[in-house]
Formats: C-alpha cells, sequence, structure tokens
C-alpha cells in the first residue's frame, strides 16, 4: 500500500531542474581552483537508494524498516537516504525531519519519470527508475540490477573536519564532470520516535539515515573543499554519516561516496 498526493505538474521539465538548480547553489559554497579531469573509465557501481518517506504516513514505516535492512545488507553498494516530506504533517504530526524542499526534489523526479503526483513510500533508484519502497521484491530487483551497471564517477571523500556546527572536508571526483553538480548529504544515523498524533500515534518508530542537511557545489573542478551545516536537531551524542553524489543535469546519479563523520 501507499499513499498518493497530487501536485501541480510542472510545465517545462526543463525549467524545473534549471530552476532547482540555481536554488540549489545560493547556499554560497566555495570551491577548489583545480584542473577538470574528464575520464571514459567505468568505475564501481554505486546503488543509491532515496526513500521519501513521513513519520505520518501509516504505510511507511515497512519501507523505512526495509531501507535500513538493504543498507546493512550491502554496505559497499548501496547508499541509502531518507528523505521526510511534508505533505502529511497536516494530517496531525509535524515531521520534525520533514523539509519543503525534499518534496521539491521528490516532485521533480516524478515529473522527470513521468509520474503525475507524489507518494509515499517512494524509492528513487540512481535518480532513474521509481517504485513503492515498501516492496521487497521491487528493492532487491532493482538492487540486483544496478549493483553490475559500472559508475561514471568515481568520488573520494577526506579530511573531513567537525568545528561546532559545520563539517569541513575534500572531495575528489575522477570521471567526466562536465555539467554535473556534487551533492552532499549528511544523515542522521537512526532516530527512535514516540509518535504522539496522526496516522502513526502512540507508535514508537526507527528510521535510519535521516536526511538532515544537504550542500551543493558545482563541479566546475574534479578536486575542492567544501562545507555543509549540521543542524541544531541533530544532538551531540548521535552519530553521522555524510554523502557525497555527482549527478548529472538530468538528476541521474553517476557516482557515491559515504564516510562516517
Amino acid at each position: 500500500m501507499f499513499k498518493k498526493i497530487t501536485v501541480t505538474s510542472i510545465a517545462f521539465l526543463g525549467m524545473a531542474v534549471v530552476a532547482f538548480y540555481t536554488a540549489k547553489l545560493e547556499d554560497g559554497t566555495k570551491y577548489s581552483e583545480q584542473e577538470i579531469v574528464e575520464d571514459e573509465t567505468n568505475f564501481p557501481a554505486v546503488v543509491v537508494i532515496e526513500l521519501f518517506t513521513s513519520q505520518g504516513c501509516s504505510s511507511c514505516p515497512p519501507a523505512d524498516v526495509l531501507l535500513e535492512k538493504v543498507k546493512k545488507q550491502y554496505p559497499d553498494e548501496v547508499f541509502a537516504l531518507s528523505y521526510h516530506v511534508d505533505y502529511w504533517n497536516y494530517i496531525g504530526w509535524e515531521d520534525p525531519f520533514s523539509k519543503s524542499r525534499y518534496t521539491k526534489r521528490q516532485s521533480y523526479y516524478n515529473q522527470k519519470l513521468g509520474y503525475r503526483g507524489n507518494y509515499t513510500p517512494e524509492a528513487i533508484v540512481n535518480g532513474k527508475e521509481h517504485f513503492v519502497g515498501s516492496s521487497s521484491t521491487k528493492m532487491y530487483a532493482k538492487i540486483d540490477k544496478y549493483k553490475v551497471q559500472k559508475a561514471q564517477n568515481r568520488v573520494t571523500l577526506g579530511n573531513l573536519d567537525r568545528n561546532g556546527n559545520s563539517i569541513a572536508f575534500t572531495y575528489a571526483v575522477e570521471g567526466d564532470i562536465s555539467e554535473k553538480t556534487l551533492r552532499a548529504v549528511l544523515v542522521l544515523d537512526e532516530r527512535i520516535t514516540s509518535i504522539k498524533r496522526g496516522e502513526n500515534r502512540n507508535r514508537t518508530l526507527k528510521n535510519s539515515n535521516i536526511v538532515v542537511s544537504e550542500s551543493y557545489n558545482e563541479l566546475k573542478r574534479a578536486k575542492g573543499r567544501a562545507t555543509i551545516s549540521i543542524p541544531a536537531l541533530v544532538r551531540e551524542d548521535e552519530n553521522t554519516t555524510l554523502f557525497l553524489l555527482v549527478e548529472d543535469q538530468n538528476l541521474d546519479i553517476t557516482g557515491a561516496v559515504q564516510k562516517k563523520v
């Protein structure tokens, strides 16, 4: 089962993607002055699963459990991200991890994939396909499909430096980087929440790899240094992981890396 919400269609996907990237680059991230490296080499496969979910959706807990399961089963191949959307907040429980920009990202994916509307739980694989995120059959089929496909880019993440409410890091990208963007994603490894209201009232939910912050870097250079913020909702005793994803103008993901902070 899944829950669907119809959203206004975006007239032209190209215009939407341009607007999305324009908005993304407003965070003022600085780039390194290194040389562009272009390489046609194929690199080890990556399977990036973006789950669009909500603590206010009664259909979502099985998908949350499945996402945690596959991230543990495929620690090297699967890059699991849990994006909490905001369109179910009105039901009675305001998801503390939800953001409108995550809903917009889901809308761009669905417009690109020819699906009119958003639904939860929805899983997107490498920006190329979608399916109901609680379907274990579909989940394992997509993992099997993409884990044997070579990636266009290889990403290296290093020199993580946590200072107060931000993390500085260096990156290097191998392969063709023309017209591509580096998306940095900070996730909270897990959080257990007692739900007081809404469809999941009186339930205790465990969410994993919860997206709590993002930053974007236009890949004008193959190497550089950037930062990402740590929001106040992340407690000092909680574990986090930093993901770096390379994506093209069509929002296809062409490379990925992750590292514990």
